[in-house]
């Protein structure tokens, strides 16, 4: 009964001989027009679509195009008005019913069959939707897309990552007018007053409302503020969000006040993707509004949580865990750690519980660096014996500080955490800790300890965005002396960067190889970390080995580091850069053996040298890459070739 046309796409052709023709609605015999449209899909049912103006959002766009009436025909109720022309008062779940019966009445039923359509359900009564005409506020936007595009196309405002930026540019070139109106009990009701004779009236109070009410007419000068009606709807609430970086700083009341003009416009906006328009883009236009400025400058847009099956994290689905749980479980840095560990910019977070014990083990690991230092006693007549060790983990500790902010100023926190992770776990407490450590039970010299502990208060400061609950804990400790009450490690300034001794890393990384493999010669001999061993180098590069004697000798267990230059026959030997290494035993090493494992490396030797040739003959590769990349390349080349020649060697020797 709401019908206003049937509409046929004008390439069908099947329904040819209906162009320009009219229809007659069966119990009601109103006559409609048959329109024509693409918009209609000709392999859907039969292609014939009805348009129905008042009840169908779709429908409502295809009546503006063809000038087709708008026939509301249901009350508010959900019963039908006197538009409809029959079943008038009726509920719509019995019309419906009763309509079947009246089509066969008339002869106007073909036939019935069963159907599945999509019908919107009310969240919160599980009430069906019916769409419905009605009176509402909108907010024009055209005006005030275009200078929040160009702030973002021009780079003024930075989408992190930038793929959201075509996104942004989509919804906004195609933005339609905002409906800022809502049929709420509750929110921040609309500043409009009806008069009785239906005008209305836009003001800030009812007293002004009734001041601009009899300027409309010399009728309206009898008026009193009884008789105006405030208009019952809410606004939207994104209509309030969107003043939020101006309303927070109390910029409407007090435009001028020192809050907003040292805040506004502010840094950085973190929020999710899917409200990017609704209130991010809004924002701006605002700011740009009402302030002439843009909110803020950076918008680092998260991922949504799912699990590790690629899931999105639900109710329904019964996959989303407990935070407070997890924390019970894990602490709530451990969490937070678990998180970021898991969570690139802009990218969806696949959440697996293995993480947030991961930063479990991480706290733990800092508390007992903790303690192990805690634990130490000074003996202030000892020299040091650890200047190289410190002088390492310095230069190590301003690389890693180096590659930390510079993941911060690209937003890429989880790479800066695990930059985090790696100089805190692996190099401050697998080597540094254990290149100082005192023997068991004995003192430590009063400059190595004031330098440990001030290494680990400057890793406080940079742990703590990622864990300010341990962090926090641990600064305040007497280890690091009296601090006032406000002395807090969150608002510690970060440690600034210092000199960056490269030769210095690079040999200590040699160092760390040689150590390694010192430890897996005894985990493949079985021999006991206790037992100590002799260790001999032929060397070929540029490191200085005695220099770093004392930490081999204490992190190896070795009783003696000496240069040769001659390979030492019954000796397990082994590599580092190209530098060869020999471990003289008592008993005799097997042939076979020593020969099964040269020829496995000198396999990977040749598979990883054929590599790294077919990138330096790639003519591409070779004119776009960096010159220092390719110069990484050459060295990995030159390495790979002297490791080979020394292992063709000990084949030759062995007689494999």
């Amino acid at each position: 009964m709401a019908d206003a046309a049937i509409c046929i796409n004008p390439n069908d052709e099947r329904y040819l001989h209906l162009h320009g023709k009219k229809a007659i609605i069966p119990l009601i015999n109103r006559e409609i027009p048959i329109i024509l449209d693409e918009y209609v899909t000709m392999d859907f049912g039969t292609g014939c679509l009805k348009v129905t103006p008042a009840h169908d959002l779709n429908d409502y766009e295809l009546g503006i195009k063809h000038n087709l009436p708008v026939i509301d025909i249901l009350n508010d109720d959900g019963t039908l008005n006197e538009k409809a022309q029959i079943l008038v008062g009726v509920d719509r779940f019995v019309a419906r019913k009763k309509i079947a019966p009246l089509l066969e009445e008339a002869g106007s039923l073909e036939k019935v069959e069963d159907y599945k359509s999509q019908i919107g359900f009310s969240e919160r009564t599980d009430a069906v939707i019916e769409p419905k005409l009605s009176m509402q506020w909108f907010c024009k936007m055209d005006q005030l897309a275009k200078p929040a595009l160009d702030y973002v196309l021009n780079g003024d405002i930075k989408l992190i990552p930038e793929k959201f930026t075509n996104t942004y540019r989509h919804w906004m070139e195609n933005v339609k007018d905002w409906c800022i109106s809502r049929q709420l009990w509750w929110g921040q009701q609309i500043p409009a007053w009806y008069l009785p004779n239906g005008q209305y009236v836009i003001a800030k109070t009812n007293e002004e409302a009734l001041a601009e009410a009899k300027k409309l007419s010399a009728d309206n000068a009898s008026l009193t503020a009884a008789d105006l009606i405030q208009d019952e709807d809410v606004l939207d609430t994104w209509f309030s969000s969107w003043l939020w970086p101006i309303s927070v700083f109390d910029g409407f009341k007090d435009p001028e006040n020192a809050d907003i003009n040292y805040y506004y416009p502010t840094n950085d906006l973190v929020t999710a993707p899917e409200i990017l328009f609704f209130w991010v883009a809004r924002m701006i236009m605002a700011g740009h509004e009402f302030r002439g400025k843009l909110p803020f400058e950076n918008v680092y847009l998260t991922g949504i949580v799912r699990d590790k099956l690629g899931r999105k994290m639900s109710k329904s689905l019964g996959n989303s865990p407990d935070p407070i749980e997890l924390i019970e479980k894990f602490g709530a840095d451990g969490v937070r750690v678990g998180m970021l560990l898991c969570s690139p910019a802009g990218n969806d977070l696949m959440f697996d519980e293995s993480y947030c014990e991961q930063g479990r083990n991480f706290a733990n690991k800092i508390w007992n660096a903790f303690k192990l230092i805690k634990g130490w006693e000074i003996d202030e007549n000892l020299s040091n014996p650890n200047k190289i060790a410190i002088e390492w983990f310095d230069s190590r500790f301003n690389q890693a500080l180096t590659e930390i902010e510079d993941n911060f100023k690209q937003y890429r926190l989880s790479e800066a955490l695990m930059a985090t992770y790696k100089l805190v776990w692996d190099d401050y407490c697998a080597w540094y800790l254990e290149m100082i450590k005192p023997v068991y039970q004995q003192p430590i010299d009063k400059e190595t300890y004031a330098v440990t502990v001030s290494f680990f208060e400057n890793i406080l400061k940079i742990l703590h965005p990622f864990m300010p609950f341990i962090t926090e804990e641990l600064w305040h400790d007497e280890l690091f002396g009296e601090r006032s009450e406000m002395d807090c490690c969150i608002v510690a300034q970060l440690p600034k960067n210092g000199e960056i001794n490269t030769h210095l890393l690079a040999a200590t990384e040699s160092i760390k190889q040689v150590v390694t493999q010192i430890r897996n010669v005894r985990n493949s001999k079985q021999i006991s970390p206790k037992e100590t061993l002799p260790l001999a180098v032929k060397p070929s590069g540029n490191i200085n080995y005695t220099t770093y004697g004392s930490i081999i000798s204490k992190l190896g267990n070795v009783t003696e580091l000496t240069t040769v230059e001659d390979k030492i026959s019954g000796a397990i030997s082994f590599m580092v850069g190209t530098d060869e290494f020999f471990v003289p035993m008592e008993e005799t090493i097997d042939p076979a053996v020593e020969c099964e494992r040269l020829k496995k490396e000198k396999e990977y030797l040749d598979g990883f040298l054929r590599s790294v040739n077919a990138k330096l003959s790639n003519e591409r590769f070779m004119s776009n890459a960096k010159p220092d990349i390719i110069d990484n390349e050459l060295k990995k080349k030159n390495d790979a070739e002297a490791k080979l020649k020394i292992i063709e060697e000990n084949l030759a020797a062995l007689a494999c």
